[in-house]
């Protein structure tokens, strides 16, 4: 089954921001497009809107002058859903309520011909409930765009539980001509990437309501160490809480409250205050014109220790060995080969963070994951009340040394960097074991849809499959509550070798 030819008429219900984005996608790639809205002349005014965009084309010098009015001309605004008829796709873009969305699907299936592909843009809705009331439900499918869907490459392809392999190979393949980047999933709640991305929100904002840190300095952490481009409480900002908030108990809803995926209490508050992030110009941060943006917690100069003993290689931060050694710093080999850790002067161990709190023990500080030791700017630190003093100054100093911004944050198991990322793999490798999506549609997904540095397979094989689930299952040990419990899925992949010689 192949795209839709560029002659065949393409059509977009509702013209809010999302479904002009899909229109204009749609038609840059050369389809005769038609709007419709419920709402009178709204159709017309996404028209006028969609071609003012075309003449920003132009200027930028992405579209010649005959190729935006040629797309002008292909561009019909209607006044009525019969105007749709003999459209090859309709897509909907309304508002995500349910009863909605199956009125309207019902009511084009008396307008378009039964070969007519229909798809929903939802988020966060069941494709397999929106067109299970229809007549000819093998032909629907969801096309989840990105906003601002002109600009985001990925295009989510979710089969229901009554679509047809034609419909959504169809829908595959003209997201691709359309110049997309498609993945096909199944139909569960936040398909892909909403359904993997929970743990990035709920962890920081899980550290926050503990007092581990501040919403500044969690974002810091997320994004000098772990390399994502935003952190959590900005990223939620520039969504909106009460936009975040709805996919993250939709979702929750969804998988009948599992308790990996609960909401937020921190953020419900903010909702309920009308701090609503950029658009209310107050939220985690304050936005409004000359306010002051919050600083993270950056710990004062410390004197580095002369010498460090590695006790083993210190497992994924490696590459700190020969940062240290580069900086001037002694590195001793202890007699053990393995381990995560570094013995300090002052008799102390730096530990990588690994699910377990620092006061489990007598002198320990622990230091977070990052993407990439060399290249980050930022390290977070933890520790225990009773944690000597000049441990934490020598685990400061140390990383100074380096070039490395440090902050000290609370006594937090799994820390902030190395806790999301381990809960970002366990629901990727559990999706991918419920037939959710392969592998590398989950990676592209996660980098394409949310801008991770890494999808959480690439992740995984950086760090070991067995890193995740060794962290998680520390983190289950200190608060059994089953947030972190690792999943079945989660301990078959790290059990799993390419060849398996040991029989029981």
């Amino acid at each position: 089954m192949t795209a839709l030819d560029l002659s065949s008429p393409v059509a977009v219900v509702g013209t809010g921001t999302m479904g002009q984005g899909i229109a204009q996608v749609a038609l840059v790639a050369g389809h005769p497009v038609r709007l419709y809205d419920a709402a009178p002349d709204l159709a017309r005014k996404a028209a006028d809107a969609i071609g003012s965009r075309l003449d920003r084309l132009v200027e930028k010098e992405r579209l010649t002058a005959d190729e935006r009015d040629a797309a002008r001309a292909r561009l019909t605004p209607v006044d009525d859903l019969s105007g749709l008829a003999g459209c090859s796709l309709v897509v909907e873009a309304v508002v995500e309520r349910l009863d909605v969305k199956q009125e309207l699907f019902r009511a084009l299936e008396d307008v378009v011909a039964d070969d007519c592909l229909l798809a929903t843009n939802t988020s966060s809705l069941s494709v397999t409930a929106i067109g299970g009331a229809l007549r000819v439900p093998g032909r629907f499918v969801g096309l989840h765009f990105f906003n601002p869907a002109p600009l985001l490459p990925l295009v989510e392809v979710v089969s229901g539980f009554a679509t047809d392999v034609a419909s959504a190979t169809r829908a595959y393949e003209t997201a691709r001509a359309w110049g997309k980047t498609p993945v096909a999933c199944a139909d569960t709640p936040g398909f892909i990437v909403n359904r993997v991305a929970r743990p990035f929100y709920a962890e920081a904002f899980a550290v926050y309501e503990t007092q581990g840190a501040d919403p500044a300095t969690i974002d810091a952490v997320l994004r000098e160490s772990g390399g994502f481009r935003m952190g959590a409480f900005e990223l939620t900002d520039l969504i909106g809480q009460d936009v975040n908030e709805s996919v993250t108990h939709s979702v929750w809803q969804a998988f009948f409250q599992d308790v990996r995926f609960r909401p937020s209490l921190a953020q419900r508050r903010l909702v309920e205050s009308g701090r609503l992030g950029r658009k209310t110009g107050r939220g985690w941060y304050d936005h409004r014109e000359g306010a002051e943006r919050p600083e993270p917690h950056t710990a004062e100069p410390a004197e580095p220790p002369a010498y460090v003993i590695a006790e083993g290689g210190l497992g994924p931060a490696a590459e700190l060995l020969d940062l240290i050694r580069e900086a001037g710093i002694e590195v001793r080999e202890a007699e053990e080969d393995e381990g995560t850790r570094l013995a300090l002067p002052s008799g102390g161990q730096l530990v990588l963070a690994d699910g377990q709190l620092s006061a489990e023990f007598a002198d320990v500080v622990y230091f977070d994951l990052a993407l990439d030791y060399r290249r980050a700017t930022r390290i977070a630190l933890s520790h225990a009340g009773h944690t000597s003093a000049e441990t934490v100054a020598q685990a400061t100093g140390l990383f100074q040394a380096l070039g490395k911004k440090v902050s000290v944050i609370g006594d937090v198991p799994g820390m902030i960097v190395a806790r999301t990322v381990a809960r970002i793999i366990d629901l990727a490798v559990e999706a991918v074991a419920q037939g959710v999506a392969t592998e590398e549609d989950v990676d592209t997904a996660m980098r394409l849809g949310v801008n991770y540095p890494l999808g959480p397979f690439e992740w995984s094989r950086r760090l070991g499959r067995g890193w995740a689930g060794a962290l998680l299952d520390e983190m289950h040990e200190v608060d059994p509550c089953g947030r972190y419990a690792p999943s079945l899925a989660l301990y078959r992949y790290a059990c799993a070798t390419d060849q398996r010689e040991d029989t029981p």
